[in-house]
């Protein structure tokens, strides 16, 4: 592997065949679509076996430098984090592809295209190792996946798209000023290096706070979430799995990238808001879940519920809370993105998503029954699935930092289970006394080839969580090193009535 740009080539496979699609008739450009995204599946588990976990392993590995101009260059590098976003990536995208097989007929060229630029995208997002470069990947997203909601999308797909647009743009003209600001003050757009530059104190709130109105609308946070179950419900399917799948995952990238080792001061003095905001949102869009009509935007509103999890592990400075948050990340990419496919079979059976319609599934449909119960539970977080691992985890690293917060976020849990089973119960049991959804077959091949793959994944993630932790341990070490000086107290101590230990001792057993 040593002296082959792995990465680039990575970006620039998906790049040429999405070139590639739009001079090609629609069969030829599904062809081309699904056989790029495969390959670079196969380069991604390449990456993954080349990757190198041992002790003495460097931080940054397939490392590129190719100087451009001034001080801006095509950088590009991966840690541990990265390659499982990475991969993450790369898992979906032919899944994606082969759930626009047939649900897409119009312009076909152009949406494998837009689809194929999303991965490049996103895959430059999670691997580049400069300032500048890392701006551009992470803004040039949104162009493609605006198209994909306002041409391919429902009835007011252009209303969900402009929203999604405006929205996720606004808060990222502060991000680039910030950045502007910061290449001037550390003299470097290098991300390894700002990552231990040591801002000014009293600048880094103000640097926190421009990075936190971008990335929480990615994630998104409460109370800038609306936008997501708008573009959700007007999405096609392929482009609902992967805006819940990776998309969203941006966000949660930004902030154990950029926020929480370059502000760690910043981040420790402003842990309250977001914690704050995690506990609203937990409670709040679960409460909200629970009252929908349609599939999707219950699914979508879920979604913020799960990303409000992340959020709290992320900030809670110590071990378990951020590996928690990374695997809620990866398992919500799948659970989610699943979730949102097997939407999608029974929309393309009856075109309707109110929940009302359906009923009794179970008898004609046995088989999407069962692996829709998988996703189901696994959203849940019920143990041996993905789901439980990452939020145990979450939670406990939450709870070293607020004993309130945890409370809070836990109830979003047992609010999870109610809206989901609920959803679970009215599609899939009771009477199946309409004729159009008793006459609905069950899954076929291509679906099934679709769904059988994450429910694999899934069970593999909530049984041995250690492959998917491995290669992140190092660099979480890394980082929870980096922020130890800025830790916040927590109040955990109170519960016990114990006096306050300092944190580094308190918190000492989590290195």
């Amino acid at each position: 592997m040593a002296g082959i740009p792995i990465l680039s080539i990575m970006l620039a496979l998906p790049m040429a065949a999405a070139l590639l699609c739009l001079f090609v008739d629609a069969a030829n450009a599904r062809r081309i679509a699904l056989g790029a995204t495969l390959i670079d599946l196969a380069l991604g588990i390449l990456l993954w076996i080349a990757f190198d976990q041992g002790a003495g392993a460097p931080q940054w590995q397939f490392v590129e430098h190719v100087p451009i101009f001034g001080r801006f260059a095509w950088a590009l590098g991966i840690d541990g984090i990265s390659l499982m976003l990475i991969m993450l990536s790369v898992f979906l995208m032919p899944i994606c592809i082969g759930a626009s097989w047939q649900a897409i007929e119009k312009r076909v060229p152009e949406y494998m295209a837009a689809f194929l630029l999303v991965e490049v995208l996103m895959i430059g997002t999670f691997a580049a190792q400069d300032l500048f470069l890392f701006y551009i990947f992470f803004e040039a997203g949104l162009i493609p996946m605006y198209l994909i909601i306002g041409v391919w999308g429902g009835a007011r797909r252009i209303y969900a798209s402009y929203k999604f647009f405006l929205y996720t743009l606004l808060g990222s003209v502060l991000m680039l000023i910030a950045m502007l600001w910061m290449a001037q003050e550390a003299g470097t757009t290098d991300i390894p290096t700002l990552l231990n530059h040591d801002f000014p104190v009293q600048a880094q709130t103000w640097l926190w706070l421009a990075f936190f109105a971008s990335f929480a609308v990615k994630v998104p946070m409460w109370p800038v979430h609306t936008w997501l179950p708008d573009a959700h419900v007007e999405a096609p399917t392929a482009g609902s799995v992967i805006l819940a799948g990776v998309l969203l995952k941006l966000g949660g990238y930004g902030f154990i990238r950029f926020s929480i080792p370059m502000f760690p001061e910043a981040s420790s003095e402003l842990v309250w808001l977001v914690l704050a905001l995690s506990a609203v949102a937990v409670i709040y869009t679960s409460l909200v879940a629970l009252v929908q009509t349609d599939m999707k935007k219950l699914i979508a509103y879920s979604s913020v519920a799960h990303m409000a999890i992340v959020t709290i592990g992320l900030f809670a400075f110590n071990r378990q809370g951020l590996e928690g948050a990374m695997i809620v990340m990866l398992s919500h990419g799948l659970v989610s993105g699943a979730l949102f496919l097997c939407v999608g079979v029974i929309y393309d059976r009856l075109h309707t998503r109110e929940i009302a319609r359906y009923g009794g599934l179970a008898n004609n449909m046995p088989r999407y029954a069962l692996l829709f119960l998988l996703f189901t539970m696994a959203s849940i977080g019920l143990p041996g699935t993905s789901g439980f691992v990452g939020e145990l985890l979450s939670l406990m690293g939450a709870y070293q930092v607020s004993t309130l917060a945890t409370l809070l976020c836990t109830t979003g849990i047992i609010l999870g289970a109610a809206y989901m089973l609920y959803l679970y119960r009215r599609v899939v049991f009771g009477a199946l006394d309409k004729e159009d959804v008793a006459a609905m077959p069950d899954l076929s091949r291509r679906e099934l080839w679709l769904l059988a793959p994450i429910a694999a994944v899934v069970l593999w993630m909530g049984v041995y969580p250690e492959s998917f932790l491995a290669p992140m341990r190092a660099d979480i070490g890394t980082l929870v090193a980096r922020v130890d000086r800025a830790r916040p107290a927590g109040d955990s101590h109170l519960v016990a009535g114990a006096p306050a230990a300092p944190a580094a001792e308190a918190h000492g057993s989590t290195h």
